[in-house]
């Protein structure tokens, strides 16, 4: 049997090296995007390691539209056949409300998380003939179910991705499966304080953040979900039941 094939961009670190890495711990072979060269999270390295999962790196823009339709290519030229499971994880992210949204950042922003991933799928679903029928896993957020003003561009960016997904599954038909995973705060950044996380934590319905492994865990179950397509797993631990009101780095600051 040929082993299976993900492609996930930006799968090289924070969650979507995680990601990567359950999915090599899974008999998966790797197609890993970065945009730029890089270390491996130690995470993924170890599941590579102990896995014995191929791997190999592709670079790519995905701001370049260009870059974006020559990586499924590449992909297939490398591994000799297209991709068993597309993980849309690679995203730009960027502050900044209504009054600071330009022409030029949303259409940035747009290209990179949304008509990347949905031309990306487009390829892939191409590539992979009328008789296989992949899986494609949008990572979105769970702001998409309960906007803030906050990072305005994202957040639109994230809001067509979502409409995409369900979209997709539609156009595409028995073709290929689309889902989307939308996380809540997983990984925090240097923006929040230790006493700041905690007390986000204790704000969700769940009294905790979810973990990145729980976020590849859902990946996992939509990619062997057979019967499950245009469907949205929120790993959040309920923050979107919570109506936070904005972003998680505007609460609970010390």
């Amino acid at each position: 049997m040929t082993q299976r094939l993900a492609l996930v961009t930006g799968g090289l670190h924070r969650v979507g090296a995680a990601i990567a890495a359950r999915l090599a711990r899974e008999g998966y072979a790797l197609a890993i995007h970065k945009r730029t060269p890089g270390d491996t999270d130690p995470v993924l390295a170890d599941a590579l390691r102990e896995s014995g999962a191929p791997m190999h790196r592709f670079a790519a823009d995905l701001a370049d539209p260009q870059a974006v339709d020559a990586l499924i290519p590449q992909v297939v030229d490398r591994f000799g056949r297209a991709p068993d499971l597309l993980v849309n994880n690679a995203a730009l992210f960027a502050e900044g409300e209504w009054p600071d949204l330009s022409h030029a950042a949303l259409a940035e922003m747009m290209q990179v998380n949304h008509h990347a991933p949905v031309m990306l799928a487009k390829a892939l679903v191409t590539a992979s003939g009328k008789n296989a029928r992949p899986a494609i896993v949008n990572i979105v957020d769970q702001r998409v179910a309960n906007p803030v003003p906050d990072q305005l561009a994202y957040s639109l960016s994230k809001s067509a991705l979502w409409q995409a997904t369900a979209t997709l599954a539609v156009a595409f038909g028995h073709r290929a499966r689309v889902n989307a995973v939308a996380p809540g705060l997983t990984l925090a950044t240097d923006d929040y304080s230790a006493g700041q996380i905690e007390r986000l934590a204790q704000r969700m319905p769940l009294q905790s953040l979810p973990r990145p492994d729980q976020i590849a865990d859902a990946v996992l179950y939509l990619a062997r979900a057979e019967a499950v397509t245009g469907q949205t797993i929120f790993v959040d631990s309920g923050a979107r039941l919570a109506s936070l009101g904005r972003d998680f780095v505007a609460l609970e600051r010390d």
